[in-house]
């Protein structure tokens, strides 16, 4: 049987570059090549986009990581990944983990501005994509739209449930939809807060209750979050998280100073028929999962599976199906909840469309512990992948 060429797409403009880097060299040394050949494709954090051996020079020292890492305490986490990423004081800061190769007059140029460019671009030639592409410009709906137009099966979440899913006032509105309890919350536009904070901060206390934890709608690995003690810090939230976005999303804390919100986790696989995971559980070492204890410090436990009775992980992983069908996601999606540590209620944090994806990262262990391998879930959600496709295939776009 002829093996099918997928194309590995990695990189990005987006604040999540470098984990990008670690899943993309993880899937390419985890994939099953006696079925599939593997077509490197990156994108520069400029935005240009390199193939083969320059592609390849991107993941240099990311593939010795993705390796080292398999041999990790599964206890600890990192950014979802136990492994102690190479470069991970860097990503604090936003700065590359290496200097990615400058694209020469052969890389590729989906959308060239200049004419004199069509004549030295490569074209992408696979049979389908897997997006390894983590936050903006990755997740949001942007290269799904892309792939759309240009008529090529990929992996994961289409354009609406990538979009849904990485705007968190969206993804909320559309779990209310569907009857998912959800924390509540509150969401302003930079400009109200700009032009009438007074208004504003009245707004928010009259519907919500300390602690809170404000949010830009539109990113991810908790860059911008704040968690709010106090109406005194309140400002400084909000000003934060308005630098990252035009749309902030405030929302009322779970369990108090002597019982934090437990942070349950489970993965979700499928398109028209999804299944769910065993759930997980985050045991943060900070106050809360935020940027610093994901990426910077050590700690944080990872729980599988989650300490929950049948009853409580049968509710959880039926929610889980049901916030994936929500956002009419397909492929793959790790679903987040919260719940509250003395009644032990749930409610549906968030659904993350492209989660992190090295054979140590939540999604994929949580599969592995409900006995669906690291390689095998490759090869499942390519699988998928063509499957959503040819569907699409049935559909008419003129009369």
């Amino acid at each position: 049987m002829k093996k099918l060429k997928v194309g590995i797409l990695f990189g990005g403009r987006s604040g999540e570059h470098e984990v990008s880097l670690l899943s993309a060299a993880s899937v390419m040394q985890a994939i099953d090549k006696s079925r599939f050949d593997v077509v490197p494709i990156g994108i520069t954090k400029a935005g240009r986009w390199v193939t083969s051996s320059r592609a390849e020079q991107m993941l240099g020292p990311q593939k010795i990581a993705s390796i080292a890492a398999q041999s990790d305490d599964p206890k600890h986490l990192r950014a979802g990944d136990p492994s102690a990423t190479l470069g991970a004081a860097l990503l604090a800061g936003g700065e590359s983990v290496m200097v990615p190769p400058m694209p020469d007059a052969s890389s590729m140029v989906p959308f060239a501005n200049d004419p004199a460019e069509h004549k030295t671009a490569s074209a992408i030639n696979v049979d389908v994509i897997f997006p390894v592409l983590h936050g903006t410009f990755g997740e949001d709906g942007t290269i799904q739209g892309l792939l759309e137009l240009a008529d090529i099966a990929y992996v994961g979440a289409g354009v609406l449930g990538s979009a849904a899913g990485m705007d968190k006032d969206a993804m909320k509105r559309m779990f209310i939809a569907a009857g998912l309890p959800i924390v509540k919350h509150v969401t302003v536009l930079r400009s109200q807060w700009e032009r009438e904070p007074k208004k504003v901060r009245r707004e928010i206390e009259s519907k919500l209750k300390y602690p809170l934890f404000v949010k830009p709608a539109n990113l991810g690995s908790s860059v911008g979050i704040s968690k709010v003690h106090t109406a005194s810090e309140l400002p400084a939230a909000m000003n934060t998280a308005a630098s990252f976005d035009r749309k902030i999303v405030i929302e009322q804390g779970v369990g108090n100073k002597k019982q934090k919100a437990r942070e349950i986790e489970v993965s979700v696989l499928g398109n028209d028929e999804p299944q769910a995971s065993i759930a997980g559980e985050i045991v943060p070492a900070a106050e809360f999962y935020d940027y610093a204890a994901k990426y910077l410090d050590e700690g944080s436990k990872l729980l599988i599976p989650a300490k929950l009775t049948k009853p409580q992980m049968k509710n959880v992983q039926q929610l889980a199906i049901a916030a994936f069908r929500a956002v009419d996601c397909s492929g793959l999606a790790r679903v987040d909840f919260l719940m509250d540590p003395r009644s032990g209620k749930l409610y549906v944090n968030e659904i993350n469309t492209m989660p992190g994806f090295t054979a140590i990262s939540m999604y994929p262990k949580l599969w592995a512990a409900s006995g669906v391998k690291y390689t095998e879930l490759i090869s499942r959600l390519i699988e998928l992948a063509l499957e959503r496709h040819a569907e699409k295939k049935k559909n008419k776009y003129t009369t």
